[in-house]
């Protein structure tokens, strides 16, 4: 049985810094969430979120910001 989603209502997203101010592909991601790391479609905010395990997704920004993943 998969763990039970946490309730994201109260969650503080926060906007990519690639965002541009056109409402382009952007995305949110939301901190203080227990053990995940929400991400959503900025122009979707009522829409899913993706969970990302804490570590998981500090390895992706680490792997980013070193230059091992392409951002486009």
């Amino acid at each position: 049985m998969p763990a039970p989603r946490p309730d994201l209502s109260g969650a503080q997203w926060r906007k990519s810094s690639y965002s541009n101010a056109n409402g382009g592909d952007c995305v949110e991601v939301a901190s203080g969430v227990p053990g995940v790391v929400p991400v959503r479609d900025s122009k979707d905010p009522e829409g899913p979120a993706l969970l990302f395990p804490a570590a998981s997704w500090s390895a992706f920004l680490t792997e980013v910001k070193a230059g091992q993943i392409p951002v486009i």
